[in-house]
């Protein structure tokens, strides 16, 4: 019952910012590690025509064509929007190209599927992301993508899969450990820094490009203001500074007088398809004026909606080189001052206190460490997810209304309009949602930020997402395919966990989901099976018990049971209790109460 909260104790720094963002909007979330790890090979990107996501937009192609609805980088920053981005690009001198994004292996050149062929480890991240660190190895060698491609299309599916360790490229540890860490001052206020340590036995050189850039938006919506990237005349300081029509300014200070770079996040035209460039400086400029020498690749005007601080570091064995940036909204005379380093140990000591705060007495030293970084990646999961779909499948020629010459997936979801962060279940091998892995991911992430797993569940039972036939969109690969319906369990789970940490009970949230819920359940017991028998023909039967402990092995075995039947059963199970206290703190529920005992015969 709604009371004291369960755990009573100081509210530490971190959530006092949760409970500003949540109370009184300031706007500690709205920037985040919300890029994804691989944008290409996704549905969205996909405009083939036989809907080949994988073969469509390729990881070869993604250092040269514009992205349409989002983007990706190492260690990705933006805002929640994905207007203005923030990642860092590597060189060593030796790869073939640009080290901007990750590779892996599509679904059809992994013996195992589709699989990232990188080492990066989410490190930490509090949830308004105050503080964030990020861990990538990249090797000192050049980096063998033809090996891992054609090694892996010789293996069968019985075959361990090779991976980037097999293939020697960090033998005598040959390699740098790139740390990036993000730390807020204030809201709009982010302090970077990327700490590059060389674990090989000799000095070695290193490109670091952090990158400031605008997703295109101007191409695919030229009604919209095309936003602009340019110097800041400055004496103290490099500084960039964009501008948004949306977002307004921001600047972002680079410590260390690097070289800045210029360009337009604009696909190279003649790479790609052959055609002529409108302008000479496209999205693939800093790879060709690194890796093969073009200096008109560069914009030598310093404006354009890319641009990158060029810092050229010689590091010897066992040593470590920083570099320091930060991305504002507000103007510093001088941004790198004894405060900067101070304010990133504050937030280092900021998370070490909320994760404290938040992990059992009894949780010993060092599995509180795997439940930080288990909670931390969770975290780094967010991403900012894009999909007009009226206005996709109008670019594919498909009429959601009428008859289309072929067949152009989610076609009966032309309602859905995604502009969102959502939780993840893996920004490289799956970068969209998964409609009961996110249910799940709420459970987790109430432990963090009860707020935000309420806002993700609640997410996909609004208009924008939910069917009009009540059906929950599974993942843009396929909206109508079927996921478990778990939403009911995790919604009574949450509105528990919000009782337990705050004492008190949040009946709008229940109400929220509610109605929402009862249509998805409609939706559900219209189901047919695939011998025609709909699922209230067997669920009625089923108990909530029986439900709980089924085994869903063998489940074709049972020529009553329709498929998702254990999970629909504990929606069944759910609801009720939902239902119960949705209603019970009402007056027409308590007045229909109070008159249906009166007028019942006495016993």
């Amino acid at each position: 019952m709604p009371g004291q909260p369960v755990f009573e104790r100081a509210r530490t720094a971190e959530e006092m910012r949760l409970d500003e963002a949540h109370e009184k909007g300031v706007p500690w979330k709205q920037w985040g590690p919300y890029l994804a790890e691989r944008q290409w090979g996704t549905v969205r990107e996909d405009y083939s025509e036989n809907g080949d996501a994988w073969n469509y937009f390729t990881h070869d192609q993604a250092r040269s064509r514009a992205y349409h609805w989002g983007e990706d980088g190492l260690a990705g920053f933006s805002d929640d929007h994905q207007r203005l981005c923030f990642a860092v690009a590597l060189w060593n001198g030796k790869d073939p190209i640009l080290k901007e994004r990750l590779f892996g292996l599509t679904n059809s050149e992994g013996n195992h599927g589709e699989d990232v062929k990188e080492y990066y480890f989410y490190l930490d991240s509090t949830p308004t992301h105050s503080y964030l660190k990020y861990l990538y190895k990249y090797p000192q060698n050049a980096y063998p993508y033809s090996n891992l491609v054609e090694t892996s299309r010789r293996r069968g599916r019985n075959d361990w899969e090779y991976e980037l360790l097999d293939t020697g490229i960090f033998n005598e540890d040959r390699y740098f450990d790139v740390f990036v860490e993000y730390a807020k001052a204030a809201p709009t206020d982010i302090l970077i820094q990327i700490s590059l340590c060389n674990r090989g036995p000799e000095p070695a050189s290193l490109h670091v490009l952090p990158t400031l850039w605008f997703r295109n938006t101007w191409t695919w919506w030229p009604d919209q203001r095309k936003p602009s990237l340019r110097q800041e005349p400055g004496e103290n300081t490099v500084t960039i500074e964009a501008l948004h029509a949306d977002l307004g300014g921001f600047l972002l200070h680079c410590d260390g007088n690097p070289d800045l770079l210029f360009t337009e996040n604009d696909t190279n035209n003649e790479r790609i398809f052959g055609k002529p460039n409108a302008s000479p400086y496209v999205k693939d400029a800093f790879n060709r004026y690194l890796v093969a020498g073009r200096q008109e690749s560069i914009n030598p005007n310093p404006i354009g909606t890319k641009a990158a601080a060029h810092y050229q570091l010689n590091i010897g064995s066992g040593d470590t080189a920083v570099v320091r940036l930060r991305l504002s909204n507000t103007g510093s005379r001088s941004p790198f001052g004894s405060q900067f380093d101070q304010i990133i140990d504050q937030r280092r000591r900021d998370a070490d206190a909320f994760y404290r705060a938040i992990t059992p007495a009894c949780v010993g030293e060092d599995a509180a460490n795997v439940m930080r970084q288990a909670l931390g990646g969770m975290l780094w999961s967010k991403q900012h997810f894009f999909y007009d779909t009226d206005r996709w499948l109008e670019e594919h020629g498909a009429d959601p209304m009428g008859p289309t010459p072929r067949q152009v997936r989610n076609r009966e979801w032309f309602h859905v309009i995604g502009d969102h962060v959502i939780s993840m279940p893996d920004k490289w091998e799956y970068p969209w949602f998964a409609a009961w892995d996110l249910a799940f991911h709420t459970l987790a992430l109430s432990t963090v930020d009860i707020d935000f797993a309420k806002q993700q569940l609640d997410l996909l039972l609004r208009q924008v997402y939910l069917h009009p036939t009540g059906q929950i969109p599974a993942y843009e690969w396929n909206f109508s395919d079927v996921n478990p319906p778990v939403q009911a369990w995790a919604s009574i789970f949450l509105y528990r966990m919000d009782q337990a940490l705050r004492g008190k009970s949040d009946l709008d949230f229940l109400k929220r989901v509610f109605g929402k819920l009862t249509a998805n359940f409609g939706w559900w017991v219209n189901r047919k099976d695939r011998s025609g028998r709909s699922f209230s023909d067997s669920i009625i039967s089923v108990s909530s018990t029986a439900a709980r402990h089924c085994r869903p092995v063998g489940i074709w075995s049972r020529p009553t049971v329709p498929p998702g039947w254990p999970c629909s059963a504990r929606t069944c199970s759910r609801l009720p209790s939902s239902s119960r206290r949705t209603t019970q703190h009402t007056r027409s529920w308590r007045r229909t109460m109070r008159w249906s005992s009166s007028s019942s015969p006495a016993r």
